[in-house]
């Protein structure tokens, strides 16, 4: 198990390296070059000179480059042009908001994706199938901010059940230790809190939910149909055991095994994906910052959100193998 791991982030190396090479190479393709989009319209002769020398963009573009790694390495991004703060700490400061509604979302896309696949595969040919079928290809075809901004319209502007935006009750003066609002409230006793938190997050995730869920109704339904059919199934019923094994013994637990890697690869896209969710529900996530700075042309920003998202990305695929690895022998042993 140890090779296999040592294996996996031995493979990180050059893929990490690719991007960064891509990354590098797409901030300098920029349109008049890097200083040239940084400064606009302010842009003359000499502050593009000044801001090349400023950023080491009158070097060799070899030497511009290792010194580019090597900042990235130490998570030195510069400073955002929209706050002057390190990109790196504006990204510590929302990074929270993303990853708990990423896995509010993807909790949401489970608990009710692979019941309804697992259903609509026991039920094949029937109503039942035919509606869970169609309602994932609306999930999938239906674009999140218009699910966004029409949850938003029917549940908190004409019912007023939930919040509009934010991710808490702005006249709120609760203490935020961790920066996970939910986990805040448990920690400091003030369940009002964890509610309230819990509240802003229904809609946004159920917006951000909906492809991740539409994926995984059909990857468990295609799943559980394969391995339906499988010999092993027929004969442990041949044998007469009950359902409820045959389920959780064979069925299940093999046909899991594709959707625990559908699922790690949707919490990549969810981090990486909330920034159309979390603009439209004024949610301050890293999303909503990354799509502030590509507005204000705050191109710090969004090379350090690239770089962090892809890493992250690449990091929940290697963790989706080594789950793979303990739930199927067969992976460890090849």
């Amino acid at each position: 198990m140890l090779r296999f791991v040592f294996r996996r982030l031995i493979q990180l190396v050059p893929i990490l390296l690719g991007l960064s090479i891509l990354l590098f190479a797409w901030v300098r393709a920029l349109p008049g070059g890097p200083a040239q989009a940084l400064l606009g319209q302010r842009a003359t002769p000499e502050a593009v000179r000044d801001i090349e020398v400023q950023l080491g963009l009158d070097r060799p573009l070899w030497e511009q480059y290792l010194q580019f790694l090597w900042r990235a390495v130490r998570l030195d991004f510069g400073a955002s042009l929209q706050t002057g703060q390190p990109v790196v700490d504006e990204m510590m400061r929302r990074f929270p908001a993303t990853i708990e509604l990423a896995l509010c979302a993807l909790l949401i896309a489970v608990a009710i994706g692979i019941p309804l696949g697992y259903l609509a595969a026991r039920r094949h040919g029937t109503w039942v199938d035919h509606v869970v079928v169609s309602g994932s290809l609306l999930g999938v075809t239906v674009p999140i901010f218009f699910l966004a901004y029409l949850l938003k319209f029917v549940f908190a502007v004409q019912l007023g059940w939930l919040p509009t935006a934010g991710r808490a009750d702005a006249r709120a003066r609760t203490e935020h230790p961790t920066g996970f609002y939910v986990l805040d409230g448990i920690i400091t006793g003030d369940l009002g809190a964890s509610w309230d938190a819990i509240t802003h997050l229904i809609l946004p995730a159920l917006a951000l939910a909906s492809i991740p869920l539409a994926v995984i109704v059909r990857m468990t339904r295609a799943s559980v149909l394969n391995v339906l059919n499988e010999d092993y199934v027929r004969t442990a019923e041949a044998k007469g055991l009950l359902a409820g094994t045959i389920t959780r013994r064979h069925v299940l637990r093999n046909s899991m095994l594709p959707v625990t890697t559908v699922i790690g690869l949707q919490l990549g896209v969810l981090l990486a994906g909330a920034v159309l969710t979390e603009t439209v529900f004024a949610f301050a996530g890293v999303g909503k910052f990354m799509a502030d700075g590509i507005v204000e042309r705050d191109f710090p920003t969004i090379q350090g959100f690239i770089l962090v998202i892809a890493v992250i990305y690449v990091v929940v695929n290697m963790i989706v193998d080594l789950v793979y690895g303990l739930l199927d022998p067969r992976v460890r042993v090849s």
